[in-house]
């Protein structure tokens, strides 16, 4: 029987590929930059709060200048790798830089190399 983690553990050690893979683009870098201050990089928003529900994929799209579908990609590998956490309000996804992974990841990248 396969033994799944949980979320706790997933956070104490990421998966270093796929972590690796999510920030493999300069794009998807950028969005991770503006997602450490998202109040100074992007307008309020009409639902949800900029840092604590995080920022729309709408308003993303936007300043990255791609197209919804592109954005959804970009998150979608951001998300899975636990970097970046998404939450729905109404019909919209809003992004948020998961701290604790991040942390846990460039832990684990100094101690592997």
């Amino acid at each position: 029987m396969a033994r799944t983690r949980s979320p706790a553990q997933k956070t104490a050690t990421p998966d270093l590929l796929a972590c690796l893979g999510a920030v493999d683009s300069d794009r998807r870098l950028q969005v991770m930059e503006w997602l450490k201050a998202p109040t100074r990089h992007f307008p309020p928003q009409v639902d949800g709060d900029l840092e604590r529900d995080g920022v729309c994929g709408a308003l993303i799209a936007e300043k990255l200048g791609v197209t919804q579908p592109t954005v959804s990609e970009h998150m979608r590998l951001l998300v899975s790798s636990g970097l970046v956490t998404a939450k729905k309000i109404k019909q919209w996804t809003f992004y948020r830089r998961n701290e604790p992974v991040i942390r846990a990841f460039t832990r684990r990248m100094r101690e592997e190399l």
